[in-house]
């Protein structure tokens, strides 16, 4: 379990500030710990009293009587519970549990507003005596800032719990089926598994607590040097089966990996895009093409979608669906999310991704809690996963996309590399690994008249992101079909 550590305070109107303190004239506190790491055989550590609502709110109710005049509190709490495991040359070669609880203050007097955090022991004293003490901090602090012309607070008090909950193995167990299933295969990855959960309590009234139990095995299986397949599987309901099938695949992959690499030249090749080198395209349109101050200020690469001076393929729809339930779904100044907002509608835009700064400073209403899907869905189409190939016929298939940029972002043009398990196909069947190659092609070409079928099948990908704590974003997408992508060296 982590030890209570200095508070930070930050206003939210200069995000270069520092501490507002000198750490000389406070009391000393002890810095974080390093968690635990134990052998794989261990059971995780029981943490499960300490990730509960209760004493969150508990420590949000003794913080609003301390509040003086016309001051406004609002506490946000993220914290998790997690298993972690690395593998390398398909054994265990780190593996740990993590507790992790960030406390994060925000305090609002006569439009000013600062925020601060710190990270909690889990022991309720020493937990609100550091609290308090940031609360102070913040009071000393708020009067010296100027008004915040765009803060934006929910006035409408609400309150949720939504816990969604997953059926997951012990990790030692999930461990040994993976690394049983991949004997013989140079096996590289991470697995991490647990509780992630988020709080916010406001002297307004917002009590709100999400709380997310989940899985995420990202792993790649090795030929010899930088050739290798690449695979992922996470969710709610760990299966070996699943896990089997995945194996099995890369098995038959990696066969076809060790025949002589197929050279082709730049140009243009159909190409089937496995729902892993989707993302990776989706990623570069999430990049400012659906943020409202992007659109606002006519820097979002959609900008010619968003004129209706072009269309993209009637098959693409594109949602945030919040209510898939990993993400929170409500925000930190204590909006409520709609359960959907429709970003691409049969291939025309649909809204823009507001959050509560945006949503002041442009006269909109808040819909999200950040100006980037983070939930989220690409509609199925009609074709069939197992007839991808005989679709596809003589082309590529791309398995992923690495290294993505925007190469011209006024044309929606992206550049990148393929690599992990692309192949050259002949007659439906995998002929031959293909060199690393990169590409270069516009997404309105792409995701536009070049479209020609999306898979009925679609992959549901947890973010296997852990900078600063396990990632609750997520996305549901098919694989696709395109009649011809641009490969310029």
């Amino acid at each position: 379990m982590t030890q209570a550590t200095q508070p930070a305070v930050q206003p939210v109107t200069d995000p270069t500030a520092t501490s507002a303190t000198d750490p000389a004239a406070t009391p000393a506190i002890h810095p974080a710990a390093t968690p635990a790491t134990q052998p794989a055989a261990q059971p995780a550590i029981n943490l499960a009293m300490s990730l509960q609502p209760e004493p969150f709110f508990a420590l949000a109710e003794q913080l609003f009587s301390q509040l003086q005049g016309d001051e406004q509190l609002f506490l946000s709490l993220d914290g998790e519970r997690s298993d972690f495991v690395r593998l390398n040359r398909n054994r265990v070669r780190q593996a740990g549990a993590v507790q992790t609880q960030q406390l994060g203050l925000t305090l609002i007097d006569r439009e000013r507003q600062l925020d601060g955090s710190c990270d909690l022991s889990g022991d309720p004293a020493s937990d609100r005596a550091l609290a308090l003490r940031l609360l102070g901090q913040l009071r000393e602090r708020v009067p010296h800032l100027p008004a915040d012309p765009y803060l934006n607070l929910s006035e409408i008090p609400s309150s949720s719990d939504h816990r969604l909950d997953a059926e997951l193995p012990p990790a030692t167990e999930a461990i040994a089926s993976l690394t049983e299933q991949a004997k013989g295969l140079d096996l590289v990855g991470i697995y991490a598994a647990g509780d992630i959960a988020s709080g916010l309590a406001s002297s307004i009234g917002h009590r709100h607590w999400h709380q997310s139990r989940s899985f995420n095995l990202d792993w790649s299986c090795y030929l010899n040097g930088d050739k290798a397949v690449k695979d992922s599987y996470s969710g709610f309901d760990w299966q070996a089966s699943a896990v089997q099938e995945r194996i099995e695949r890369q098995r038959e992959r990696l066969a076809v990996m060790a025949r002589a690499t197929k050279q082709i030249e730049p140009g243009q090749y159909r190409a089937f895009l496995a729902p892993a080198a989707m993302e990776e395209l989706l990623d570069m349109l999430a990049w400012g093409g659906f943020g409202l101050r992007d659109h606002r200020t006519q820097q979002t690469p959609l900008l010619r979608l968003a004129k209706g001076e072009l269309d993209l393929s009637p098959m693409l729809s594109l949602t945030e669906d919040h209510s898939r339930g990993l993400a929170p779904g409500f925000t930190v100044e204590g909006f409520l999310k709609p359960a959907q907002v429709p970003l691409i509608e049969q291939g025309r835009f649909g809204q823009c991704l507001a959050d509560a700064r945006s949503a002041k400073e442009y006269g909109e209403a808040v819909n999200a809690g950040a100006e980037w899907p983070e939930s989220l869905a690409l509609a199925a189409g009609s074709l069939p996963n197992d007839q991808a190939l005989t679709a596809l016929d003589t082309g590529l298939y791309i398995g992923n996309l690495w290294y993505g940029n925007w190469s011209d972002r006024n044309a929606c043009r992206v550049t990148g590399m393929t690599r992990f398990g692309s192949f050259w196909v002949e007659r439906g069947k995998l002929i031959a690994p293909l060199a690393v190659m990169r590409f270069d092609d516009s997404l309105y070409r792409l995701l536009g008249d070049q479209l020609e079928a999306l898979t009925q099948e679609r992959e549901l990908r947890l973010s296997a992101e852990t900078y600063g704590g396990r990632s609750t974003a997520s996305a549901l997408l098919p694989g696709a079909l395109v009649s011809s992508l641009n490969l310029t060296l």
